[in-house]
């Protein structure tokens, strides 16, 4: 009935045409195709995660360098090693594999795992991808406190959110999941397993932080850690008495029931000469993630934890030889939880 209707366009009615065509474009389902993977984020979309630079270091070892929004911006590498027939730019026929994360301690970085270990050498890691993240010198894979500001360096967001679904989107990662580490890395896995349900399949620490509120002597030593290179060392989770909460969302102890569920491997030495090392070698730091694991494992089966293998091994440092064989040890475990290899 409007056909014949000429129609005037005012410079004010253009404008308001216009602000409604830009609405309705922000506002238009995204298509399925454009979706990253994993759970929708709320709240106001943020840009994430990008890679700037790829570099090919070594047969089946690639480093990206990825810009991240949680780290304020900053750019830091990640290490992969891939499996036989990895090819991200296959869009047509590309294959997400199941992935183990393999997290550093603290003082090391993204290289430490293929530089002091045999990983890249694995043959039952040939049909896994293995993701090797930067997680700072101390960042304890944590969404830093920063006396209540939040903000970089968020480390967990990084890599529970960000590069999940930048790996998962573009670069062959599948959603089947396990997860390792040492030192500061074995309470990351601990952590992410428990902080993230579903995210993994199974968890391993060697040596790890497993309960820093376990005592006095505990909280002092990582206390020290956060302090590293000259650092506030509340920035990270705050007073451990002032910010109990925040301490205790961190710890795997007070985490344990989220763990119950999955298949858990737990190693230490207990701080002295063990066969791996110098003579008269001895580690108090060792002697004290001893004690620390001893508490979490007793409190996974206090709560009903299904599959908990511990290898405390007795005489034994805080050193590379013991978590290179550790790895190995728990790598049927992790990897039957992959179903890789049944």
């Amino acid at each position: 009935m409007f056909a014949n209707v000429p129609t005037i366009l005012t410079p004010l009615r253009a404008r308001l045409l216009l602000v409604l065509a830009v609405l309705l474009a922000v506002l238009a389902p995204t298509a399925p195709g454009a979706v990253a993977a994993g759970k929708p984020e709320t709240g106001t979309a943020r840009p994430g995660a990008e890679v700037v630079a790829v570099t090919r270091v070594a047969d089946r070892q690639v480093d990206l360098s990825v810009r991240s929004t949680a780290l304020g911006g900053r750019t830091v590498d990640v290490r992969l090693l891939t499996p036989d027939g990895w090819d991200p730019n296959d869009r047509r026929h590309r294959q997400h594999w199941p992935t183990l994360w393999l997290l550093h301690g603290c003082c090391g970085d993204y290289t430490s795992w293929t530089s002091m270990t045999d990983v890249a050498e694995t043959d039952s890691l040939r049909d896994v991808l293995v993701v090797m993240p930067e997680a700072g010198w101390n960042g304890w894979y944590s969404d830093w406190w920063n006396h209540g500001q939040g903000g970089d360096p968020a480390w967990e967001t990084f890599h529970t959110k960000e590069l999940r679904h930048l790996l998962e989107r573009d670069w062959g990662a599948g959603s089947n999941r396990v997860v390792a580490g040492l030192s500061m890395g074995g309470q990351g896995a601990l952590l992410y397993a428990a902080r993230h349900p579903g995210m993994f399949k199974a968890t391993a620490a060697f040596s790890g932080s497993a309960h820093p509120l376990l005592n006095e002597e505990s909280i002092d030593r990582i206390m020290g850690f956060f302090a590293g290179q000259d650092n506030d060392p509340l920035r990270v989770w705050g007073d451990p008495v002032a910010q109990r909460r925040i301490w205790q969302a961190h710890d795997p102890f007070h985490l344990a029931k989220r763990l119950r569920s999955i298949p858990v491997y737990l190693s230490c030495g207990d701080g002295t000469t063990g066969p791996l090392d110098p003579p008269g070698a001895t580690s108090a730091l060792e002697a004290d993630f001893n004690r620390q694991n001893h508490a979490l494992a007793a409190e996974l089966v206090r709560v009903g934890a299904r599959h908990v293998t511990t290898n405390f091994y007795g005489p034994g440092t805080h050193g590379w030889a013991y978590w290179e064989r550790e790895l190995h040890a728990s790598l049927p475990m992790l990897l039957g939880a992959l179903g890789v290899g049944d």
